[in-house]
């Protein structure tokens, strides 16, 4: 395309000259024959136009009478033509200069289809060189790409060679400042890689080993179901070994709900209402409540909405209140409020209070690993709780505040969401 381009204007520019050249021959071949007498241009011998420029003279009369034409056959206008014009007949284009004596007018006229020719013969004169050069520019152009796409076709066999569990950086070269940032990207998905990759491989093993205790205990609980020899011991056997059960079930469910959380990004946001999801949240788990006689109910709800992920957002608060109940003792009290943040902006805050044991303010940022547990605390949990309700909060740009109860103890639990938060998903974590 780019080839046919420049010969076109190459062409262009041809024409352009032999239209100049022409006219200014046809101009000075009439300027010529004006001053000649009439009896030399009726001469049976009066020259005629150059063969190779295809000239024909006509001399006219004042009145009008054509009175001598240079190529009878041809077809010209009938016409008194005065300085440059371009008349068509039904023998072609003709290019006409004609000049006025005090007894006769010239005209010296010549086919466009001459000039045209005359063009693209001086355009292929032009073009010959660089057609000739064409095969050596065209090698050198092939040496110089492939030279300069060398580093690039190391690098994609450095790739191409890799296993699948190699996931180190790619070695430093040296590469054209074009390529280098291409090399700096992978090498920076390599690293983001293996440090998921790592997490992964952690956690399986933090999973295994959590999953190994539960699983022993059910196993020698078995044992003593099987052994027992009375009703009383059978029933008592029974009740450890559901227990045992239902820790294991809820163990693999907080395994499960953090694994779906790691490493995942936020990317249906949508309006949800805070208070509708707190009442909700507080209706499914008051059985659990009333079973440990605690007062379990949602204390202040003012209707405010973030936008966030439903799903993920009923879980971060599930997980609050399931802890605030389990670790708070009979007779006490969880409270769940949604508020207005101070500050402006319709900011929302989430707050899970409880008057329980609490925890130690040295305490409260290790909480938010995965599988620490307090010493001493009971009941014993898996760890997971707070982990899946930090790794949420962080997908969603809330801050996580653990403070302790106002009344002095139990533990108050505070998510601050920004009402106007970014739209951009941010990827979920499970520290």
């Amino acid at each position: 395309f780019v080839g046919a381009a420049g010969g076109w204007v190459v062409y262009r520019n041809a024409l352009v000259e032999a239209d100049a050249f022409f006219d200014y021959h046809l101009r000075q071949t009439a300027l010529i024959l004006r001053d000649q007498p009439v009896e030399y241009l009726l001469a049976p011998q009066i020259p005629r136009a150059d063969a190779a420029y295809d000239f024909v003279v006509q001399v006219w009369s004042l009145d009008g009478v054509r009175m001598y034409q240079s190529r009878p056959h041809a077809v010209l206008p009938g016409v008194i033509t005065l300085g440059f014009a371009t008349v068509t007949t039904s023998g072609g284009a003709w290019r006409v200069f004609g000049v006025q004596s005090l007894t006769k007018v010239i005209q010296v006229a010549q086919p466009m289809s001459v000039r045209r020719q005359r063009a693209v013969e001086l355009a292929l004169e032009t073009l010959k060189p660089f057609a000739l050069l064409l095969p050596a520019l065209a090698l050198l152009i092939w040496l110089a790409v492939g030279r300069a796409l060398e580093p690039l076709q190391r690098l994609t066999a450095l790739v191409k060679a890799r296993r699948v569990n190699a996931l180190e950086p790619l070695p430093d070269a040296p590469l054209p400042d074009e390529v280098r940032p291409l090399a700096t990207a992978l090498n920076d998905l390599l690293a983001r890689l293996r440090a998921a990759l790592e997490r992964e491989r952690a956690f399986m093993a933090d999973a295994a080993h959590e999953l190994r205790t539960p699983l022993t205990a059910l196993h020698l609980q078995m044992g003593m179901l099987a052994r027992a020899s009375s009703e009383a011991e059978r029933a008592a056997a029974t009740e450890r070994l559901s227990a045992g059960v239902q820790r294991a079930i809820r163990l693999v469910e907080q395994l499960l709900s953090l694994a779906r959380q790691e490493p995942r990004a936020v990317t249906q946001r949508m309006p949800v209402r805070l208070d509708e999801l707190a009442r909700e949240v507080v209706a499914e788990l008051v059985p659990l409540a009333d079973a440990g006689r605690i007062d379990l109910g949602v204390s202040s709800a003012q209707a405010l909405s973030v936008r966030g992920d439903a799903d993920d957002l009923r879980t971060l608060l599930r997980n609050l209140v399931d802890n605030a109940v389990r670790y708070t003792g009979a007779g006490g009290r969880v409270d769940v409020s949604v508020e207005e943040e101070e500050g402006g902006a319709r900011a929302a805050r989430l707050t899970v209070s409880d008057d329980g044991p609490g925890i130690p303010p040295e305490e409260r940022e290790r909480v938010f690993d995965r599988f620490h547990r307090r010493a001493g605390a009971t009941p014993p949990g898996s760890g997971l709780g707070l982990s899946i309700v930090k790794s949420i909060a962080d997908a969603h740009g809330a801050t996580l505040t653990l403070a302790g109860g106002a009344s002095g103890k139990g533990l108050s639990v505070t998510v601050s969401f920004r009402q106007d938060a970014p739209a951009e998903p941010q990827a979920l974590s499970a520290n």
